[in-house]
C-alpha cells in the first residue's frame, strides 16, 4: 500500500474559473477506469473507485486528508463496467459490493466481510448495459438491482434477503427493442415511495419516449409519463432531479444527447401531478452544450442546488433559473474527497478539488436498520433559516459513474440547521434537531428524540378514535407533568403544550393521520409514549 497527500501528486496548478467558486484539477493517482466516489468501508468517508475486468483499486480517504491506495486482484469479471457501476452494501455485510453494467451482460461484485476480497458473481443472460442502479425495489429493506436494457426489455435483481439476486426482466421498461438509457430512483410525487425515470434515446419516436413508472405502494409500478407531461421524445441518456425552485418537491433537468428530436427540458413539479417545461424563463436558451451526462448538487453551497450537465456547471438561483459558468469539471462522478463539506469531481484521470468559499454546510451518512443499511431511497430535509431543501439518497445518477451516498446540503450564510427529518423506505420518520454544522453526522435509523418506529409501538392510549374535538389520554400515570406534541404524518410539529386534565382540543387540525407523543417536560427516551391517531 502507499499513501497519497492531495498535493503531493500535483497534475496541474491552474485552475477553472467560476463566480462561485473554482476548483484545481491534479492526478487521481489511478490505474484504471475512474468510475468515481463512494464510501467503499462504511467510515462515512467518500473514496476514490478505480476497476477493470481483474482489480478493483480503492483510495481510501483518511481522516487527515490523505488517501491510502489498495489494490485488489479479483476473479476476472465476465462482464466490465464499460456501460455503468453502481455500489452499495447489498449483503448488509459493512461493506461496498459493486455492479458492473457491461455491454453483453451484469456482473456483481460482492465484497467479503472485511472488505479485502471480492466474489464475482455473472448470469448468463445477455443484457446490453445502460444506466444501473441499486435501489429497493420491492421496499423489504434490502437492496435489489435494476439495469437499464439498450435493445429490449430493462432487466432487475430481487434480493433474497441473504445477499442471492434473482434476475427478472420486463415490467419496469418494457419497450421491445429497448432505448432505456437513463434510470434515475426518486419520489416525485411525496408519498413516500420510489418511483423511476427513465431517459430514452434512438431510433422511432415510441422508443425515445421517457417514461415515469409510478410506485403504486404494492411492489407494482404504472408507466405514466404521458399523463405527467413528461413523454417526450427527445434524445437524452440522462437527467437530473431535484428541488430546484425550493418549493418541496423534485423538478427535472433532462438533459438533450443531441438536438435532432429538441432541446433540453426544465420540468417543474406542480404539485398536483403535473410537469411543464420552464427552459424558456431559466436562463438555459443559450446553453448548447449536448451530453449523456446529467447530475445535481450544490457545488457553492448556497442552499440552491445546480446543475452539472457535459461537465458544466449550470448555478441554480433557487428559482428554477439558473447561471451559466465557463467551468467544465468533466463528466465524471461527484462527492468530497477531502471532508471539507464541498463536493469535489474525477474524471479521466483527475481530481478536480473545489476550492471552497465562505459558506456553511452540512453533510449526512445515512444508516439503515429497517430499512436497506445505506438509507438509499431516503429523503432528508434540512430546515434552517432560509427555508426548507430537499434531497435523496441515491445510488446510481447521471449515466456512467458513482457518485456519493452521503447527503450534502450548503446553507450559505445560515449559521445553524434548526432540524434534519428522514422519511425512510421503511416509513419511520426521524426529526435530528440542532446537529452541528461544517461537520458530517452519521444518523441511524429510529435514532432520533422523534422516531415514529418507537411511536407505533407505544402503550399509549387514547380515544375516542377517530377523534373530532377533543382527544382523552390515558395510561400516563408514570410521566411527571406530561407535555404534549402532536406532529402531522410527514414529521411535521403542529401542536405543542402542557396535557391538562389528560384532554387535547384537536378541533383545528385538519383531518387526516397524526402522531401524539407524550412526554414529560425533561424530555428522556424513556419517559415518552406515543400512538398515532385520525382526526375526522
Amino acid at each position: 500500500m502507499k499513501k497519497l497527500f492531495f498535493f503531493a501528486c500535483l497534475f496541474a496548478v491552474s485552475q477553472y474559473s467560476v463566480a462561485q467558486v473554482t476548483f484545481t484539477p491534479q492526478s487521481a493517482g489511478t490505474n484504471y477506469t475512474d468510475r468515481g466516489f463512494v464510501d467503499m468501508n462504511g467510515d462515512g468517508l467518500d473514496d476514490i473507485l478505480s476497476v477493470d475486468n481483474s482489480n478493483i483499486q480503492v483510495l481510501y480517504q483518511q481522516q487527515d486528508g490523505s488517501l491510502i491506495e489498495t489494490t485488489v486482484a479479483t476473479e476476472f469479471a465476465d462482464n466490465s463496467p464499460s456501460w455503468s457501476l453502481a455500489a452499495a452494501d447489498y449483503d448488509r455485510n459493512g461493506y461496498t459490493d459493486l455492479l458492473y453494467g457491461g455491454g453483453s451482460g451484469v456482473t456483481f461484485m460482492r465484497a467479503n466481510n472485511d472488505g479485502t476480497a471480492y466474489t464475482e458473481v455473472s448470469g448468463p443472460e445477455y443484457v446490453f448495459s445502460q444506466r444501473s442502479n441499486f435501489v429497493d425495489i420491492n421496499n423489504d429493506g434490502h437492496l435489489d438491482a435494476y439495469v437499464c436494457h439498450d435493445v429490449e426489455p430493462s432487466v432487475f435483481y430481487i434480493n433474497d434477503g441473504q445477499g442471492n439476486l434473482e434476475y427478472f426482466q420486463g415490467g419496469l421498461g418494457d419497450y421491445p427493442s429497448g432505448g432505456h438509457y437513463g434510470s434515475v430512483w426518486l419520489d416525485f410525487d411525496n408519498d413516500r415511495d420510489v418511483d423511476m425515470f427513465m431517459a430514452k434515446c434512438g431510433g422511432e419516436s415510441e422508443r425515445r419516449d421517457n417514461e415515469m413508472h409510478v410506485n403504486n405502494g404494492d411492489g407494482t409500478f404504472t408507466e405514466s409519463g404521458a399523463s405527467l407531461n413528461l413523454e417526450d421524445d427527445m434524445q437524452t441518456w440522462s437527467s437530473a432531479w431535484a428541488d430546484y425552485d425550493n418549493d418541496g418537491d423534485l423538478d427535472g433537468w433532462i438533459g438533450a444527447s443531441t438536438f435532432s428530436n429538441g432541446f433540453h427540458r426544465l420540468m417543474r413539479n406542480n404539485g398536483n401531478g403535473t410537469f411543464t417545461d420552464v427552459i424558456d424563463a431559466s436562463g438555459l436558451t443559450e446553453f448548447n452544450v449536448t451530453s449523456i451526462e446529467n447530475q445535481t448538487y450544490d457545488f457553492d453551497n448556497d442552499g440552491n442546488t445546480d446543475i452539472v450537465s457535459g461537465g458544466v456547471i449550470l448555478y441554480g438561483n433557487g428559482d428554477l433559473t439558473f447561471t451559466i459558468s465557463s467551468t467544465n469539471i468533466g463528466n465524471g462522478g461527484f462527492g468530497d474527497i477531502n471532508e471539507d463539506g464541498f463536493v469535489d469531481a474525477i474524471s479521466n484521470g483527475q481530481l478536480i478539488i473545489n476550492n471552497t468559499n465562505n459558506n456553511n454546510w452540512l453533510k449526512i451518512n445515512t444508516v439503515g436498520v429497517e430499512s436497506n443499511v445505506g438509507g438509499i431511497g431516503a429523503r432528508v430535509e434540512l430546515t434552517s433559516a432560509s427555508g426548507t431543501q430537499i434531497r435523496e439518497v441515491r445510488s446510481g445518477e447521471g449515466f456512467r459513474n458513482m457518485s456519493t451516498l452521503n447527503t450534502h446540503f450548503g446553507l450559505g450564510q445560515d449559521s445553524e440547521a434548526t432540524s434534519i427529518t428522514i422519511y425512510w423506505p421503511s416509513g419511520i420518520v426521524d426529526i435530528f434537531e440542532d446537529l452541528d454544522i461544517n461537520m458530517t453526522h452519521k444518523l441511524v435509523e429510529g435514532n432520533s428524540a422523534l422516531s415514529t418506529g418507537d411511536f407505533l409501538t407505544s402503550d399509549l392510549s387514547i380515544f375516542p378514535v377517530p377523534a373530532l374535538d377533543n382527544l382523552t389520554v390515558s395510561n400516563i400515570q408514570d410521566i411527571e407533568d406530561p407535555i404534549y406534541t402532536v406532529f402531522d404524518i410527514t414529521g411535521r410539529k403542529v401542536m405543542h403544550g402542557r396535557l391538562l386534565n389528560n384532554n387535547i382540543d384537536v378541533s383545528q387540525l385538519t383531518p387526516g393521520q397524526y402522531i401524539l407523543r407524550i412526554s414529560g417536560q425533561k424530555f428522556r427516551r424513556n419517559n415518552v409514549k406515543a400512538a398515532k391517531f385520525t382526526k375526522r
